[in-house]
């Protein structure tokens, strides 16, 4: 059947196409360590995101109704993914960390009336839901691999999916425009906003993947980030779809595994983020660092103390961006511009500036927030339910980041740090990532996040700085070493005050440390806590 009346930009869309061109071809493995893998062919992806839609349609889910999706990286996410555009309901990725106040908080914020779950999930979800007035439908998706039983308290997935006939959806959405997804920010600081995602959004990923990943087809990928992050999809999960390369997860995000992961795949590329990378770092080295297939690492945030460390140690060119899921777009490619750069916007997609609290245009070296905005097309962020807060975003034309940056005099950017999050000590202004790599470096410490309180002499604007760290596994943390560390590779002024020791950090979905919870758990009691003072 001619599949003409089809639009690739259109994700369902795709799927249908491509479940034609090359059934059998195997578009992902879920790797499961000793467990196995479940692979993931077109034909599959098709089948399943579809049976899954024709379920939601005969629960009464359709156009504009929202879904979350809550569970780690399994294939179940993927074929949930795909059912909404092919109905035009909305799908709400749920960091499968949530619990609590903050998933209560998302579900009733969207107003989910159906969650696809994984039976890893389960618990953390029937503790808030007699709270989420909207939902009508939860349905479980049983990995084997969890050991979690049946109970028939709620529907299971695992019928929908085990059928061997059903009634086929035609595609009901032909709009570009259409949302598919609604993915919410990070709320590193305050509560997350929704920021509805639209179907053409994976045009832009075909661009991306040709202009700055440059993927080409004897690519293997690799990404243990989740797939409820916009990272995971525009970097990987999309470009190997649309490509036909093959793509790699885990469900969770592995520093001991990782290289081990991609030798046994021949994974060429790799996704992280800053905070990973250092995580990765501070492994114990190991003579075959260097032995491994991978020839590129994709990193957000790479910290510019460990860069060239990290490609020599590994063998491997960091490809450095920036982005966020409201926009905004900057790359530096393999062997171009200094180190410590994020880069340029993409030529003839994008312009950036550096600008004051005036809108003014700030000169090379000075730092500002940075602003961007398309070439061509309007320049629009929707946040759910916030429409004052969406026109705010977009102000004048130009997307507010938030983040504060400079640029040298050749048009590279640096980041500095977020806006309102800036510490400052003695006078000097603090950067919290020069501290974490000199602290990530002692023998025992696994992670490390810097952070503010406020400082004890009550001085205005001046921080005092916590360190809290975790240790490797199977190593215990001597306060007095880590400070005699600092002492020795670090200015006075940049040692910490406090040293906060924790089995382990809370971060959000995109492995950053939270610095709110960090500092409940430090009001708590819960933890070690060492003071310099003590150890001078």
């Amino acid at each position: 059947m001619s599949k003409a009346h089809l639009n690739q930009v259109i994700a369902s869309h795709l799927a249908e196409i491509k479940a034609e061109e090359d059934p059998g071809r195997v578009i992902y493995i879920f790797e499961k360590g000793d467990l196995g893998e479940d692979a993931v062919t077109y034909e599959a992806l098709y089948a399943n995101s579809n049976k899954i839609a024709r379920f939601l349609l005969d629960r009464g889910i359709g156009k504009g109704d929202t879904y979350a999706v809550f569970m780690r990286n399994h294939p179940e996410f993927v074929y949930s993914l795909l059912a909404g555009p092919t109905i035009g309901a909305v799908m709400v990725p749920i960091d499968p960390r949530s619990r609590g106040d903050r998933l209560r908080f998302l579900l009733r914020d969207c107003g989910a009336k159906a969650v696809v779950v994984s039976g890893e999930c389960l618990g953390q979800l029937e503790e808030v839901v007699k709270d989420v007035p909207y939902l009508k439908l939860i349905s479980v998706a049983h990995r084997p691999e969890q050991g979690i039983p049946v109970t028939g308290k709620h529907h299971v997935l695992n019928e929908v999916l085990e059928k061997t006939s059903w009634n086929a959806v035609e595609q009901q959405i032909m709009d570009v425009r259409h949302p598919m997804q609604i993915i919410y920010t990070s709320g590193t600081t305050g509560d997350p906003k929704g920021v509805a995602i639209r179907n053409n959004r994976t045009g832009l990923f075909n661009i991306l993947t040709k202009i700055v990943w440059k993927y080409d087809n004897s690519d293997v990928l690799y990404n243990g980030l989740s797939l409820t992050h916009g990272n995971a999809q525009t970097v990987t999960l999309f470009p190997a779809f649309a490509m036909g390369i093959k793509a790699v997860f885990s469900a969770r995000f592995t520093k001991t595994r990782i290289w081990g992961i991609c030798r046994k795949y021949g994974c060429t590329s790799f996704s992280l983020l800053g905070g990973m990378m250092a995580g990765i770092y501070n492994e114990p080295e190991r003579p075959d660092d260097g032995d491994n297939p991978v020839r590129v690492v994709i990193s957000a945030g790479t910290p510019p103390p460990l860069w060239e460390g990290f490609e020599k140690r590994f063998n491997v060119k960091i490809l450095e961006w920036y982005g966020s899921v409201e926009g905004g777009f900057a790359y530096k490619p393999i062997g171009d511009g200094p180190i410590g750069s994020f880069g340029k916007p993409v030529p003839g997609v994008m312009e950036m500036k550096v600008v004051d609290d005036e809108d003014r245009e700030v000169p090379a070296g000075q730092t500002g927030e940075l602003i961007s905005r398309l070439l061509r097309g309007e320049t629009k962020v929707d946040y759910l339910g916030k429409p004052e807060e969406s026109k705010e975003k977009t102000r004048g034309g130009w997307l507010r980041t938030g983040d504060m940056v400079h640029k040298d005099k050749e048009g590279w950017y640096f980041f500095d740090y977020r806006k309102g999050t800036e510490l400052r000590r003695a006078g000097d202004f603090i950067q919290p990532d020069y501290i974490e790599t000199v602290i990530g470096k002692h023998q025992d410490v696994s992670e490390v996040c810097v952070y503010g309180i406020p400082s004890a002499s009550g001085a205005p604007g001046e921080s005092d700085l916590v360190a809290a760290v975790s240790p490797l596994e199977g190593h215990a943390i001597d306060p007095r070493s880590v400070f005699d560390l600092c002492k020795k590779e670090m200015a006075a002024n940049y040692i910490p005050t406090y040293l906060h020791v924790l089995e382990e950090l809370p971060k959000t979905l995109t492995e950053k440390p939270l610095t709110r919870e960090l500092k409940q758990l430090a009001e708590q009691g819960v933890g070690r806590m060492y003071r310099f003072e003590d150890y001078r």
